[in-house]
C-alpha cells in the first residue's frame, strides 16, 4: 500500500510538472503587419475625427466672437445716440440757466440804480433844505 502511494504522489507532482500552461505561439509577421496595419487605420481616422471637431469648434468660436463684436456695437451705438440726447438736454438746460442769470442781473441792477437814484434824491433834498 506504501509503494502505491507513492507511486500516485510521484505521478501527481508528475503531471502537475508538464500540465503547465502551454506557451503562446509567436504570432507571425504577416498577421503582425496586418495588426500594425489596421491600428495605424484607427489612428489616422482618430486623428482626422478630432481635426473635424476642431475645425468645427474654431467655426462656432469666430461665429460666436461676430455675434459678440455686432451686439457691442450696437450697444455702444445706442450709448452715444443716448448720451447725444443726454447733451442736449443739458446744453438747454445750460442756456435756460444762463437766460435766468441775465435776468436776474437786470433785475439787480435795476434795483442797485433805483436805489442810488432814490438816495441820490434824498442827499439833494437834505442839501437844498
Amino acid at each position: 500500500m506504501k509503494k502505491t502511494i507513492a507511486t500516485l504522489i510521484a505521478g501527481l507532482f508528475a503531471t502537475a510538472a508538464f500540465a503547465q500552461a502551454p506557451t503562446p505561439a509567436a504570432t507571425t509577421p504577416a498577421a503582425a503587419k496586418v495588426e500594425a496595419k489596421q491600428e495605424k487605420q484607427a489612428a489616422k481616422a482618430e486623428v482626422k475625427e478630432t481635426k473635424a471637431a476642431t475645425k468645427a469648434d474654431v467655426k462656432e468660436a469666430k461665429k460666436e466672437a461676430k455675434a459678440d463684436v455686432k451686439e457691442a456695437k450696437a450697444d455702444a451705438k445706442a450709448e452715444v445716440k443716448e448720451a447725444k440726447v443726454d447733451a442736449k438736454e443739458v446744453k438747454k438746460e445750460a442756456k435756460a440757466d444762463v437766460k435766468e442769470a441775465k435776468a436776474d442781473a437786470k433785475h439787480v441792477k435795476a434795483e442797485h440804480k433805483a436805489e442810488l437814484k432814490a438816495e441820490h434824491k434824498a442827499t439833494t433834498v437834505a442839501a437844498a433844505k
